[in-house]
């Protein structure tokens, strides 16, 4: 699989979620991250997604979304709302989470 989401020319948004994971229920947290990334994808108006994470639990996943009511039906999906809980409670000791356009990309290193 690519690691770079195939994005269209933008506009278009981008979700950032940035996450310190606990230590805790490796395995569920493995799972519920599988389970909603394939839903995530498969939501109307989901463009992509590109994620990583360090060996000491640090993330970063990027979902790029159509629009801002793709990104708003995505944030109240109800699959989607058990795991922001047990995000919350159980897999993550702080997080950030920030929406924003995007108004031009380019590649590189060439800088296309």
């Amino acid at each position: 699989m690519d690691r770079f989401a195939p994005l269209p020319d933008p506009p278009y948004y981008a979700v950032i979620f940035a996450a310190q994971r606990s230590a805790e229920d490796e395995p569920g947290y493995a799972a519920m991250a599988a389970r909603i990334a394939d839903l995530a994808l498969a939501h109307p108006g989901c463009l992509g997604m590109e994620t990583t994470r360090d060996a000491e639990g640090f993330g970063i996943t990027v979902s790029y979304f159509r629009d801002e009511d793709a990104v708003r039906s995505w944030k109240a999906d109800a699959k989607h709302l058990i795991a922001q809980q047990l995000g919350k409670e159980r897999w993550y000791t702080h997080y950030r989470l920030r929406v924003a356009k995007v108004e031009r990309h380019y590649s590189g290193p060439e800088g296309r």
